[in-house]
């Protein structure tokens, strides 16, 4: 069936869970919002399903766009393609399981923290869906305030420490990513993505938006050393907003280097790459090393997303087809794997009160489906041969050994540290001494729990072993992707620029200059030419 004959999808899944959260208002009795949020929840996913019906090709599919505001240039677009398709089914599928691990781990306001979810539902597909740097940006700063609430109200005892953190940090990166969509805005003449991406703008211009770009996506990653905010979010989150944080906000900064910065800054991006790579590697060293040193399982967790992420932004910046398969395969992995262990620890802690390791110990006595359902994501998040943890990190530090031998044996200790820190606490909760003394009091998993469990599970065993469909769904997407970054990477006829006084203005691709020789600050001189300094040769963008 064509794209075209059903209902505007991406409208529909983007607004449909704010339109719920309002549906709440009226409701009075806390298990009557937990069922009606629950029941939207799982509606989000049957309006899905057209997008079952994505292509894999290049290009924008399931395209909106409407007039928004001539005046302004603005205008409501969104669509996906293969880098956006998975992070809006990641996003909309978090949702149910982020409402059953909340069921009874949430006791107090209760409407006001499913509202918030799914306003945060909202604004994840959002970011997604949108091709328009206005909506986009609007998604992306929507995100904001109902994390904070849901940090600052039901987190734990330093809930506002975590929270303002959190905010100022994220508020900070928002910040500069305003001032290079309104630098874009000026120079591109449009807000329209598809647009911009068609566009060759200058080196010193491409340098700054760059510079722009990358803090405010590498806060979100989050990258080392911007990372400090993540484990103390983590740690005083509630377990749906860790789920969430974890699954699908830290996406958007990678999914923000994958729209933004190599199709807008890709000269830039190659300048920078080497600075990029070096953060990568630090970011899964260091990320690995600190978790293998924590007691507190959820702050071992958020180590490890530093790390996983750390592969992420490695992938995108070798520039190579491997890298950035593999990079948004991973995205989509850690997603899974990351957020099913959040939820486990939410269980857990609702037994034991504790998230210390020394507190929960000898599980496997007394929960053997739990530590199995552990062991499973456990293995996953080291990258196990045979989970979807592995899939994506091979490939990862497959094109890591071709784009150099030195930089792929950088990498091997930080899969070598994951190895050593999931071991290390799965080994002492499922055999542990002394077994945890009130454990015997302790029920297996509930049903919830099984309902929760369940669909990660079987997400991280078939996609470990059969993920040559989702990669061939998210291919064509990428090789455009690249292609056009290579092609303006590559670009012969550029044009280093001078102003009439003689100050360097950078490099400009010769297409975006009028077609005027006569001009002093935009004529070429050949090689051989005695011409003044100021109007250097033609050369090829390195």
């Amino acid at each position: 069936m064509d794209q075209t004959s059903y209902y505007p999808v991406l409208t529909v899944l983007t607004f449909f869970p704010l339109l719920a959260a309002l549906a709440l208002a009226p409701i009075k009795s806390e298990i009557r919002v937990r069922q009606v949020t629950l029941v939207a929840s799982l509606l989000e996913l049957v309006l899905a399903i057209p997008l079952a019906c994505f292509k894999a090709q290049s290009g924008f599919q399931f395209l909106e766009t409407v007039p928004w505001s001539e005046d302004w240039g603005l205008t409501y677009a969104m669509g996906v393609d293969g880098i956006s398709i998975l992070m809006i089914w990641l996003s909309i599928l978090t949702l149910p399981f982020c409402v059953l691990c909340s069921w009874t781990y949430i006791g107090r306001r209760v409407k006001e923290f499913h509202v918030c979810l799914l306003i945060m539902t909202t604004a994840c597909v959002g970011v997604f869906s949108a091709l328009d740097l206005v909506l986009f940006y609007v998604f992306w700063e929507a995100l904001l305030i109902p994390m904070y609430l849901m940090i600052a109200i039901w987190g734990g005892d330093q809930k506002r420490y975590a929270s303002i953190k959190f905010f100022l940090y994220t508020l900070a990166g928002s910040t500069l990513l305003l001032v290079a969509i309104v630098a874009l805005r000026i120079t591109g003449g449009t807000f329209y993505i598809p647009e911009l991406m068609q566009k060759g703008f200058s080196y010193n211009f491409q340098y700054w938006i760059f510079l722009a770009f990358f803090i405010a996506f590498a806060i979100k990653v989050p990258m080392f050393p911007f990372h400090t905010w993540l484990p103390a979010a983590h740690v005083q989150a509630p377990s749906a907003g860790s789920v969430i944080l974890a699954a699908v906000l830290l996406k958007m900064g990678t999914y923000g280097f994958l729209r933004f910065s190599l199709p807008l800054c890709p000269l830039a991006s190659v300048h920078f790459a080497p600075m990029m790579i070096a953060i990568s590697v630090a970011s899964i060293l260091y990320g690995g090393a600190v978790a293998l040193g924590q007691n507190d399982i959820k702050k071992l967790i958020a180590y490890s997303s530093v790390a996983h992420m750390g592969f992420v932004t490695l992938g995108i910046f070798l520039f190579s087809p491997d890298g950035v398969n593999g990079a948004i395969f991973q995205m989509l992995n850690h997603g899974i794997i990351t957020g099913a262990l959040f939820m486990m620890i939410g269980a857990v802690y609702e037994r034991s009160h504790s998230r210390e390791i020394a507190k929960n110990l000898g599980l496997g006595k007394y929960l053997p489906h739990f530590m199995f359902f552990w062991g499973l994501f456990g293995l996953a998040s080291f990258g196990f041969p045979g989970t979807n943890g592995f899939v994506g990190e091979f490939m990862v530090i497959l094109a890591a050994f071709k784009e150099s031998v030195t930089l792929g044996l950088l990498v091997i200790p930080g899969a070598l540290l994951a190895a050593a820190y999931i071991l290390k606490v799965t080994l002492k909760m499922a055999w542990g001494e002394p077994p945890s003394p009130k454990g015997h009091d302790w029920k297996d998993l509930k049903k919830k729990e099984w309902a929760y469990l369940v669909v990660p599970a079987a997400l991280v065993i078939y996609l470990g072993l059969a993920p040559t469909g989702l990669l061939g769904l998210i291919g064509p997407s990428v090789d455009d992707t690249l292609a056009q970054f290579k092609a303006k990477r590559e670009d012969v006829n550029v044009i280093y620029v001078t102003s009439p006084a003689g100050r360097p203005q950078g490099l400009f691709y010769e297409r975006d200059l009028p077609p005027d020789p006569a001009e002093p600050d935009r004529a070429t001189v050949p090689p051989t030419s005695p011409e003044p300094q100021s109007q250097a040769p033609a050369q090829e963008a390195k």
